[in-house]
């Protein structure tokens, strides 16, 4: 994790350690929005069974769309931090020859 003093320096980053809570908090929130997605899709069945059979399979469906983009953007985040790291590591490499 990291600390407090970690804010005010640059020398280490801090957005690899907050992605992964980020990322549950993102989960959580496509949850909830696709469970008030397929509640409504219950609601509306009333008044037309398939119009809200459509709306709970949408909602499923965006669930299920939105865990795995989340996914996506947090490993793209962290691919562009390892690509630096290693990119610092080659430069340490061709220092010391």
């Amino acid at each position: 994790m990291f600390e407090y003093r970690d804010l005010f320096r640059w020398d280490r980053f801090i957005t690899p350690t907050l992605i992964k809570p980020f990322f549950g908090v993102m989960i959580g929130f496509v949850v909830l929005v696709g469970l008030s997605g397929i509640f409504s899709g219950l609601t509306a069945m009333a008044i037309n069974p398939f119009g809200g059979f459509i709306i709970v399979v949408a909602s499923i469906v965006g669930v299920v769309a939105g865990i795995m983009f989340s996914r996506v953007i947090a490993e793209f985040v962290l691919i562009a931090f390892r690509i630096n790291e290693h990119l610092g590591a080659i430069r340490d490499q061709g220092e010391m020859r």
